[in-house]
Formats: structure tokens, C-alpha cells, sequence
């Protein structure tokens, strides 16, 4: 075949591929779906025009007219938070990327009509980038890994937010029932100050009593202010994780936690489910394959990285036509291209470095999150079975002592709000319990949750203890 027919065929080649390179249907978004449900067990939806704007609107309202539980605030999140459809946009742009890299640049033409005397000399260049075509496919190539990469990073982060809107429910849900816990310490107080101050009038109560009830009336009354603070800033957290505002805020929750589980998740081989699973440890491996392909063809073109031909006719007055072929090279003669290269070597091995990191950081997550998930399990399996069935008992002995007149109504106020702090810390442990559990599902399937230390169950304890001392 002589080397016209072989740049025929070859333009006709890539003419074809350039008609093939066109937009797809889902950009992208049925593979970062598929991923979100299969870990979520819900749908990401990507508001890309005003009808799925109107659809997500409906949907969110419904949503909202009852009391959300956690998988509701999942699903909210997943339609309405702004910065996640933000996010979604990377996909379009990747795409848009692949596109123009499966596109031909296009031709030159140019037309030179020049006067020389009396005669006439006109100039028709006609010029096509040669070295776009050669490298068409490679660059095609490394598009699609970024593309794919983007897919990755797009799931994680509907993975991440779907995270937040889970712990959002959790924690909102726990420091409201703290803060009606709280009121009820409050009215023991506020009925034992007031007790105090009779009896002192009386001369029926020492002056160290009576001070020491009005520290606590005033501790407790510090307590119950943080609570509600506490409440107030969980729920406005959950708000705008879901992406809610005007009317949209006044959403209600349930009054309690769901109950713990009978018994803890079973799983197998941590570390390997999150080496086959994790996003980021996926879209790391994409990121060093893709610069892989960067680097092989930054070694193929450093030294030609422009080369055009073109077709030539130049016609004279009174002169033969000239016509025939043109091609133009740049020479590396200051620019040998070995600064590019070397570049992109130190950028496969930064991303190939980076992806080891990655998978260092994954498979210590996930040991640190079981470990945490069972820690958090264990405790609140002890107050519920142990402990606040114990303090329980504890009131209703002394309850009888009271009826009995063995101990006065002081004793009784003092024992009822040490139960109920223990109530408050077994609400506080099942609330990590819950958080625990979602850090540790993202650890195996997501990306990294980000700080992974969680509120130890012994300062929940240490809370209670201080109450015991009134």
C-alpha cells in the first residue's frame, strides 16, 4: 500500500471515530446510581432540567409531611443537597472532555491573493493536523479512564453525603431526647430548691443542704441551656445537610432512637471487602492507570508534538499552476521535550505513591471503625441491660424506703435524677452505637469518613456518675 493510500485510510479512520464521539444518554450517571444503591439501598437522583427540578420538589415534600427517619433523611439528602448535584457536574465535565478528545481538530485554510507587477499570484493552503490523528487514540484512551474516575469520585461523594444526612437524623433525634431528659432533671431540681428553701425558713435545714441543692438548681439549669443548644445546633446541621429551607425547616422527628440491634453485624474479611469496594481506593487505581497512559504517550510525542500536512495550489498569471503536498514539523532543537516527560514520570509516581496511601488508610479506617462499631455496641448493650434496668431497681427500693419513711424526700429527688442521667448516657451510647455503625459502612464501601474517633461511652458514664453525687 503506498503512503497516500496509507493517510487515506487512516483519515478515513479517524474521521469515523471523530463521528462516533457524541454525548451519552445518563453522562454517566447509571454506573454512579448503581453504586449508590448498592450501598445505600437509594436512588441518587441528578437535577439536570426543570422537570426533574419539579419531580425532586414533590418528592421532598412528601417526604417532609411526616416524621423523617434516617432512611428518609438519606433519601432528602440524595435529591436536595445543592452541593452534591454541584458535584454531579464533574460528571459532565469528564464527559465533555472524553467527547473532544474522540474529535478531529479542525482543518486550516488559507487564501493568499497577491499582486507581483502586473502579475497575479493567488495561494491556496488547505492544512490538517496530522499528529491529533496519530494520537487520537491514546488520548481517547486516557478520557476514558478520567471519566471513569469521575464516576468513582461522584459516587463518593453522594456515598459521603448519604453518610452525614444518617449521622444528622441520628445525632438531631439524640440531643432532642437528651434535652427533654434534661427538663425533667430540671423540674427534680427546681421541686428540690424550692423544698430547701421552705424547710430552711422553718429552721428545718442546715445552711450547707440548703446551698448545696441551689448548686445544683444552678448546674442543672447551665445543663438544660447546653442541651437545648446542643438540640438546636444537631437539627439545623440535619437541615442543611438536606438542603432545607423556609417552610421546609419546621420538618418534625421521631421522639426516640431506633432500639439496638439483637445482636451485632456479622462481617468477613474487612480489609479485603474494602480493597474491592472503596470508591477512593478505586478511583485511585483509575488515577494512576490514566497517568500511565499520559506518560506513554508523552514519551511516543516529545520529540514531534506538532505535525501538520496539508495540500497546497498556487496559481500564477501567465504561469503553470503549482500544486502539491506541504508538510510542517517543528524541530526540537531548545525544546527536546525531556522536561515534559520527565514531568509526567514524577506524576505516575506521585499518583501510584498516593493510591498506596490510599490503601493504607483504608484498611486502618476500616480496622479502626469495627473496632469502634463493636466498642459502641458493647456499651449500650450494658446500659440497656444492665445499667439503667439496675438504677431502675435502685428507685423503686428506695421509693419503698421512702413510703417507709427510712429515708427522706431529698434521698429520693437525689436517686431520680441519677436515674435519669443514666437514661440520658444510654441515649448518648445508642446514639454512637447508630453513627458507628454508618462510619463503619462507609469505611468498607465509601471513602474515607474523615476523623474516626468517636465520644467515648466513659465520659457518657462520667456524666452520669457526677449526677449521683446529689
Amino acid at each position: 500500500m503506498s503512503a497516500r493510500s496509507r493517510l487515506c485510510a487512516a483519515a478515513l479512520a479517524a474521521l469515523f471515530l471523530g463521528g462516533c464521539s457524541t454525548f451519552s444518554k445518563d453522562g454517566g450517571f447509571d454506573s454512579v446510581n448503581a453504586a449508590v444503591r448498592a450501598r445505600t439501598g437509594q436512588d441518587a437522583t441528578w437535577v439536570r432540567d426543570d422537570k426533574t427540578a419539579t419531580s425532586v420538589a414533590a418528592e421532598v415534600n412528601t417526604l417532609l409531611a411526616a416524621p423523617i427517619g434516617p432512611e428518609q433523611a438519606v433519601r432528602i439528602a440524595l435529591l436536595n443537597n445543592r452541593g452534591l448535584q454541584a458535584a454531579y457536574a464533574e460528571l459532565g465535565i469528564a464527559e465533555a472532555d472524553l467527547v473532544q478528545a474522540g474529535r478531529l481538530a479542525n482543518p486550516s485554510f488559507a487564501y493568499a491573493r497577491l499582486v507581483r507587477g502586473d502579475g497575479l499570484e493567488i495561494e491556496r493552503f488547505f492544512l490538517f493536523n496530522l499528529m491529533s490523528l496519530i494520537t487520537m487514540s491514546s488520548r481517547v484512551e486516557i478520557a476514558e479512564q478520567r471519566f471513569e474516575q469521575a464516576k468513582l469520585l461522584a459516587a463518593a461523594e453522594a456515598l459521603r453525603v448519604a453518610l452525614e444526612a444518617r449521622r444528622g437524623w441520628f445525632e438531631a433525634v439524640a440531643a432532642k431526647e437528651s434535652e427533654r431528659y434534661f427538663e425533667m432533671v430540671m423540674r427534680s431540681a427546681d421541686a428540690s430548691a424550692e423544698l430547701a428553701a421552705r424547710m430552711a425558713g422553718a429552721g428545718n435545714f442546715s445552711k450547707l443542704q440548703r446551698m448545696r441543692e441551689q448548686a445544683f438548681y444552678a448546674e442543672t439549669t447551665a445543663q438544660l441551656a447546653r442541651a437545648r443548644q446542643t438540640a438546636v445546633a444537631a437539627r439545623e446541621n440535619l437541615t442543611r445537610v438536606l438542603g432545607l429551607w423556609g417552610a421546609q425547616t419546621l420538618f418534625s422527628l421521631p421522639e426516640r432512637l431506633p432500639a439496638l440491634p439483637k445482636a451485632p453485624r456479622a462481617l468477613g474479611q474487612l480489609e479485603a471487602t474494602a480493597m474491592r469496594e472503596r470508591l477512593d481506593v478505586r478511583a485511585a487505581k483509575h488515577d494512576a492507570e490514566s497517568l500511565a497512559a499520559t506518560l506513554g504517550l508523552t514519551d511516543a510525542t516529545r520529540f514531534v508534538n506538532v505535525l501538520e500536512v496539508g495540500y497546497q495550489y498556487t496559481t500564477e498569471s501567465a504561469e503553470p499552476v503549482k500544486k502539491g503536498w506541504e508538510v510542517e514539523l517543528k524541530l526540537p532543537v531548545f525544546d527536546t521535550g525531556d522536561a515534559r516527560l520527565a514531568g509526567a514520570q514524577h506524576r505516575y509516581m506521585q499518583s501510584v505513591q498516593r493510591a498506596r496511601q490510599i490503601a493504607i488508610h483504608a484498611r486502618s479506617e476500616v480496622r479502626e471503625a469495627w473496632t469502634a462499631y463493636r466498642s459502641a455496641y458493647d456499651s449500650a448493650k450494658l446500659f440497656r441491660d444492665e445499667i439503667v434496668p439496675l438504677r431502675k431497681r435502685i428507685s423503686e427500693e428506695n421509693l419503698l424506703r421512702y413510703n417507709g419513711m427510712l429515708i427522706g424526700v431529698f434521698e429520693l429527688l437525689a436517686d431520680a435524677r441519677t436515674t435519669i442521667a443514666s437514661v440520658n448516657a444510654a441515649i448518648e451510647a445508642l446514639r454512637d452505637f447508630w453513627i458507628a455503625d454508618g462510619t463503619l459502612q462507609m469505611a468498607l464501601t465509601g471513602r474515607s469518613p474523615g476523623g474516626m474517633a468517636m465520644r467515648a461511652s466513659a465520659a457518657a458514664m462520667a456524666g452520669a456518675g457526677s449526677g449521683a453525687e446529689h
